[in-house]
């Protein structure tokens, strides 16, 4: 794999998935064409050059260098850290950024930094070893669908949608707390499904994040996509209130948003109440989610 150095890594967010963020890789092997805001922030920004640039990821060689320097001067601001917003920690196929991945969760822990984790992966089972990894951590997967037509279309290189649920299952019924993102959900002119079964498969999680797709100039050509996302996220709060589980709407998925809900990932789990606080998303070239 392809090798570059950082004079940092760890880095203050504003956004709603974590209080500091790490980005251990540039670039990203999976390839989604949702399109990824990732890839188009760090293509205007001159960071890559062209989709190919994008899914040939290079890994930050002096990363756990750089946590070992930067730790000890911020692990007193820090509350949680997440992993990661402009790349995948456990890209699939991809053994060495996850190995990486799992030295940098081990050294954040051992100094008392609890970890989020999102994937469109698979889990090492070794995360189950709480006496390496922090039974604090909080891990999940990005599910917007369970069709694995819409996947090579849109996430071409990904895990498989199953593959990611059971790693995912593993780690809840070992009693580590699993949450969902389920964005960006497509429009049922990109692909038709029902949302209920979704939910059904990943009931077991404790927190869901349901959001719209943006940036696709077929989700403006759907009837009605306005109304569409909009019953959408009333079935989301509908099944979460009947599970107890915690959710969140994101910002713009629903005519009028709901600011009861913000913070929901940098608090920890809380499976009895759906009511959290979270900072509104701001634009920063190292702050978005692919």
């Amino acid at each position: 794999m392809l090798k570059i150095k950082r004079k940092s890594l760890l880095y203050k967010s504003g956004v709603e998935y974590a209080d500091y963020c790490i980005n251990h890789v540039e670039g990203c092997s999976h390839g989604c064409k949702f399109p990824c805001y990732a890839m188009m922030m760090k293509k205007r920004c001159g960071i890559i050059k062209d989709y190919q640039d994008w899914i040939k990821p290079k890994i930050v060689e002096n990363a756990l260098e750089l946590l070992d320097k930067e730790i000890p001067k911020l692990k007193h601001k820090i509350e949680v850290v997440h992993l990661c917003f402009t790349t995948d920690p456990f890209m699939y196929g991809q053994k060495e950024v996850c190995d990486l991945t799992l030295k940098i969760i081990e050294k954040l822990n051992r100094n008392g930094i609890r970890c989020t984790v999102l994937t469109k992966g698979i889990y090492p089972k070794e995360l189950i070893n709480t006496k390496k990894y922090s039974p604090e951590n909080e891990y999940a997967i990005t599910l917007v669908s369970l069709n694995e037509n819409f996947k090579r279309n849109f996430e071409p290189y990904t895990a498989p949608y199953e593959q990611r649920v059971k790693a995912l299952k593993y780690l809840h019924d070992h009693d580590l707390k699993t949450w969902i993102s389920m964005e960006p959900y497509p429009t049922p002119n990109l692909v038709k499904q029902n949302l209920k079964q979704i939910l059904e498969k990943i009931k077991f999680v404790d927190k869901i994040i349901f959001g719209k797709l943006n940036y696709n100039v077929e989700v403006s050509k759907c009837w009605n996509n306005i109304k569409f996302y909009e019953e959408c996220a009333n079935t989301v709060i509908k099944f979460c209130n009947k599970n107890t589980t915690g959710y969140h709407i994101k910002y713009g998925t629903q005519k009028q948003d709901d600011k009861q809900t913000e913070k929901i990932l940098i608090k920890p789990v809380l499976q009895t109440i759906n009511i959290f606080d979270y900072q509104p998303m701001k634009l920063d070239k190292r702050n978005v989610v692919c």
